[in-house]
């Protein structure tokens, strides 16, 4: 097992990727192993990562998702530092965020770019409005106080990396790594880092609004996963409030007159209160089912301490 593991997940880096490996190798240990996994470049991300001194390795299903699955699988460390091939991130943090996770026991650090140098070094309006709009959506559902939900700059514990279960394909692999962390009770800590914009000639592989919506879209489904009461509570209550609207004015005349001339109304509102008594229901039985999940994942991180200690 490595004490110290750098994840650098990289499609066509190979402008930056050597400088990448180079910064990390000096601010870290010695016994440090810094890990490239390549997914499907067809620059010369490889020789320059080789070239650096870094152990390279393939991924060829595309997308980050994909990559850090097969890291998190593959590498077994006590601390891992994930980063990006782009030189956007500064190695000199590195050290502090090992720290953190070694020594104050923390499973997840954040590098926080929000609360520095983001918004002036990115030159991408959309992508910070789209980075507040995230940041506000998750702490609100899940009363947290996450500084920075999608940088890709974190250090993790062992048992982190080995109980979290990737189900994203691309870059919403970050909010997925955030929301399993708050869900989870693990310790979250913020830290702030200095960011830096890409080079001149480096081209982010982020779209903003594909990979937006995307991102949007992990949001919904994991409120719906990790928040089954409040998701099916709400929708549930705006279903409800609606049959009860056009319900009403059926039984005041039906009051009135003894008679009920809009049959199709109150059908239709019949079916939609009993749509929405069932959706209250299954936010009920899936709540139960994630309290018992939750007593489940407490003895896979007996587990994962276990088997830890072994390696």
């Amino acid at each position: 097992m490595d004490k110290i593991a750098v994840l650098i997940p990289c499609y066509n880096e190979g402008q930056t990727i050597r400088k990448v490996v180079t910064d990390f190798r000096e601010a870290l240990p010695e016994d440090t192993v810094i890990y490239v996994y390549d997914n499907n470049s067809t620059d010369n991300t490889r020789a320059e990562a080789e070239a650096a001194g870094a152990v390279v390795r393939a991924e060829h299903t595309q997308g980050k998702g994909a990559v850090i699955r097969r890291m998190f699988r593959e590498i077994d460390a006590e601390c891992y530092i994930m980063t990006d091939g782009d030189c956007t991130y500064p190695a000199e943090s590195a050290p502090e965020m090992v720290r953190m996770v070694l020594e104050d026991g923390v499973d997840m650090v954040i590098g926080d770019r929000l609360s520095s140098t983001y918004f002036t070094e990115n030159k991408r309006p959309f992508h910070n409005t789209g980075n507040s709009l995230v940041r506000s959506s998750i702490n609100s559902i899940f009363k947290s106080d996450i500084k920075d939900i999608m940088t890709g700059y974190r250090a993790f514990s062992f048992n982190f990396v080995k109980t979290f279960p990737v189900l994203s394909k691309g870059f919403e692999i970050e909010t997925e790594m955030t929301i399993h962390a708050l869900h989870r009770r693990m310790e979250v800590k913020n830290f702030v880092i200095e960011y830096k914009d890409r080079p001149e000639g480096s081209e982010s592989k982020l779209n903003t609004y594909s990979d937006g919506i995307k991102v949007l879209a992990t949001i919904v489904r994991l409120f719906r996963d990790y928040k089954p009461r409040r998701f099916f509570g709400m929708i549930a209550a705006v279903l409800a409030l609606l049959s009860t609207a056009f319900m009403v004015p059926v039984f005041v005349e039906y009051w009135q007159t003894g008679l009920v001339p809009k049959f199709p109304t109150l059908i239709v509102c019949g079916f939609v209160m009993l749509a929405a008594i069932l959706l209250f229901i299954a936010g009920l039985i899936l709540q139960n089912l994630l309290t018992q999940d939750r007593r489940n994942f407490e003895f896979k991180l007996v587990s994962a301490e276990q088997w830890k200690k072994w390696r």
